[in-house]
């Protein structure tokens, strides 16, 4: 497993570096001028911006720009930000707990209603129940998280005032209060991607179950007198999650534009949020920082995925 390990994290490097490449050229490459407004502000002559601009060496060409902002990005320096005027790392870590924090929890909810569902309802095929999950699970799959936010803001929010529809940072109280506003306020925007997810996640459960059960081992360990939630959990279910977790990890860039979504309508201050904020300001190292740190995170999942595969299938040799 260590080597596996190994070999798998030396291949995410040339990866890794080819899509920073392809990020820094596109947004280098990209119309707009992070100083445009100090060209249209009268008070402020040509020559501070053309000053700025030597000094951030963004005249120079982009492949002289790009080893520069790698060299500099090894080392820990992920450059300045334009509109925020701080460093861009410390934006990133101020942003991306929030974030984690949202995408985990709207996961794990996700989870909690495909895994059970999926399953009771391939046990069950054509029942009552297998109808009634596989009709909403149709519908919320197919409704956009911008549209199902705003239904939670004019109901929950608006209509029963029951939850804050605008994300705050700055809590004010302390103690346990401080955490129960916190979870108050992140109800909504776990509810709206977890659902979503969870509607998907529940037909590929289902398609999966309903696959493995009709096979002969399965027959074979009821044969043998095994009881039902033994062959369902340890033979059943086993196997069936293995593309189910493919699809998972193949989803997770997914997650993350549902996320930047979601966060841009409860105002919530993550890493989303920050990149819509950046491109509306042409804040290029902010986008440029932002983008890699999501294609890493892409990355580490794929691995958490072939990672899982060996548990689920002892079959799957690490070579």
């Amino acid at each position: 497993m260590s080597r596996y390990l190994l070999r798998r994290l030396l291949i995410a490097v040339p990866s890794i570096i080819g899509i920073s490449v392809i990020l820094f050229t596109v947004l280098a490459l990209a119309p707009g001028d992070p100083f445009e407004e100090l060209a249209t502000n009268p008070a402020i002559p040509p020559e501070v911006r053309a000053n700025l601009r030597a000094q951030f060496g963004l005249d120079d060409p982009v492949a002289l720009r790009y080893f520069r902002w790698f060299g500099a990005m090894v080392q820990g320096d992920w450059g300045f930000s334009f509109a925020s005027r701080i460093d861009v790392d410390d934006l990133i870590l101020q942003r991306i707990p929030v974030t984690l924090l949202i995408i985990g929890s709207s996961q794990l909810l996700a989870l909690a209603i495909a895994l059970p569902v999926g399953i009771y309802a391939a046990m069950r095929p054509y029942s009552i129940f297998d109808q009634i999950a596989s009709t909403l699970s149709l519908v919320g799959f197919s409704l956009p998280t911008f549209f199902t936010g705003i239904l939670f803001i004019l109901f929950f929010s608006i209509y029963l005032d029951w939850l804050p529809f605008v994300y705050r940072a700055d809590i004010s109280a302390t103690g346990w209060r401080w955490y129960w506003e916190h979870v108050r306020q992140a109800i909504m925007p776990v509810a709206v991607l977890g659902l979503f997810q969870g509607a998907a996640w529940t037909r590929y459960v289902r398609s999966a179950v309903l696959d493995v059960i009709r096979l002969d081992y399965v027959t074979t360990a009821r044969s043998k007198g095994l009881a039902e939630r033994v062959v369902v959990v340890k033979h059943v279910v086993r196997n069936a999650l293995i593309p189910v977790v493919t699809l998972v990890a193949l989803q997770i860039p997914a997650v993350f534009g549902g996320a930047i979504v979601t966060e841009q309508i409860f105002r919530v201050p993550g890493i989303g949020s920050l990149l819509i904020s950046a491109i509306l300001a042409n804040d290029t190292p902010v986008i440029m920082a932002v983008t890699f740190v999501l294609s890493i995170l892409v990355i580490l999942f794929n691995l958490l995925a072939d990672v899982l595969y060996g548990w689920l299938d002892p079959r799957i040799a690490y070579r």
